[in-house]
């Protein structure tokens, strides 16, 4: 392990490569910890910008904006997984301390990639296949069973770069674009319908030195292809079910040499009545599933993926109650969210209200709300109608 070095006091420098709301929400425990996060930002404007004093200004895609960034850091960490692999190497020949490293990334980069790497570990992975032509796509969907899930093997988010395909014809434009420049060079990634029950997700956290620790495993509830509220932990979960799962995760974690937050998204099946899982995608940072832990658990995942990329010793992951649910606020016709904090606030005070300083547009995440409890019922209607309120789709 190599001892923080630069920042004065002792204290280390991390650098957070992109300034979106992770790298925010990253802030209030570097803080409380001492340790100084430094941002490069995409504009002055970025959220982790307005937030964070130390934002120089420049492209992900730049080697020699990140060079120059990475030179006043002790290491540096990733708030998305946008950064292209040879920029990445380009760092890493230069000896840049970067977690996760390139090499596991490129699983969270690349679904091509974790597909292959994942069914040769034996993980539960839904039925998949690369798809050049329209012949390919139609047999394997011949064989699963129409209509299957067509995705671009890089980009896309929050839905996007998804496609419910009924027929080859939808999928038309997509396969004209294989071979050519951007994320279908490759080819389509086909993947199975899944018949799913619910939507879960296992995270974890791993360090350098190897330490790995599991929050409970969570229910997400999606909306149009956006998750809208997480259950803190997945109620009514075979504890069976849960046990394989964070076994999974830490064992993805492991095997891809995963460093930081590590979040497994996955789909609780049924197979011969019994409850099992397929995993759906990998995303290697703080995740929209772990906001709940900010609110209800003792280590928040924030402070878990700050102390995992130092290699520092990390925190206890259980929660502090039964039940804790996080509801997104997603962006309403309304841009001012400040007038609604006096009605949440005086109807619900045990409600955690986490802004995020980005610009409001409809549909686009801004925020989220935690509340704990120990009644699940209560908890989501405390928890929806905050959210509700601040969207301004209600009004009392």
């Amino acid at each position: 392990m190599t001892e923080p070095k630069r920042a004065p006091g002792g204290f280390p420098v991390v650098g957070v490569v992109g300034g979106g709301q992770l790298a925010r929400m990253m802030q209030g425990p570097a803080i409380e910890l001492g340790i100084q996060l430094s941002v490069l930002a995409e504009d002055a404007h970025a959220a982790a910008a307005l937030a964070i004093p130390s934002a120089p200004v420049g492209e992900h895609t730049d080697v020699a904006a990140l060079r120059s960034f990475a030179a006043a850091c002790d290491v540096v960490t990733f708030d998305h997984e946008h950064v292209p692999q040879a920029v990445l190497g380009a760092l890493e020949a230069e000896g840049v301390v970067m977690h996760p490293r390139p090499a596991a990334l490129r699983h969270a980069q690349d679904k091509l990639v974790m597909r292959r790497r994942l069914t040769g570990l034996g993980i539960a992975c839904p039925r998949w296949t690369v798809a050049r032509t329209a012949d390919e796509l139609a047999g394997f969907a011949d064989e699963v069973g129409w209509p299957v899930v067509a995705k671009t093997p890089r980009g896309g988010y929050d839905g996007k770069g998804v496609l419910l395909v009924h027929s080859v014809g939808d999928a038309a434009e997509w396969l004209a674009r294989v071979g050519g420049p951007g994320p279908l060079e490759e080819g389509v990634l086909v993947e199975e319908h899944v018949d799913f029950v619910r939507e879960l997700a296992a995270l974890v956290a791993r360090s350098p030195s190897g330490q790995a620790a599991a929050w409970p495993v969570v229910e997400t509830v999606q909306t149009d292809g956006i998750c809208t509220e997480v259950l803190a932990p997945a109620p009514g979960l075979d504890p069976d079910l849960a046990a394989v799962a964070t076994e999974a995760a830490l064992r993805i974690a492991g095997e891809l040499d995963v460093t930081g937050v590590l979040a497994v998204e996955m789909f609780e099946v049924r197979a011969g009545g019994s409850p099992g899982y397929v995993v759906n995608e990998l995303a290697m940072r703080p995740h929209n599933s772990g906001h709940w832990s900010m609110d209800g658990a003792v280590t928040g995942q924030f402070e878990q993926h700050l102390r995992a990329v130092l290699d520092l010793p990390l925190g206890d992951p259980r929660p502090r109650a039964p039940w804790t649910v996080m509801a997104n606020v997603l962006g309403g016709e309304d841009a001012s969210l400040y007038p609604a904090y006096r009605h949440i606030m005086a109807r619900d005070p045990g409600a955690k209200i986490h802004v995020y300083g980005k610009g409001v547009r409809p549909s686009r995440k801004i925020g989220h709300v935690n509340v704990s409890s120990d009644d699940l019922a209560a908890a989501r209607a405390r928890a929806g109608h905050a959210a509700d309120y601040l969207r301004g789709t209600v009004h009392e």
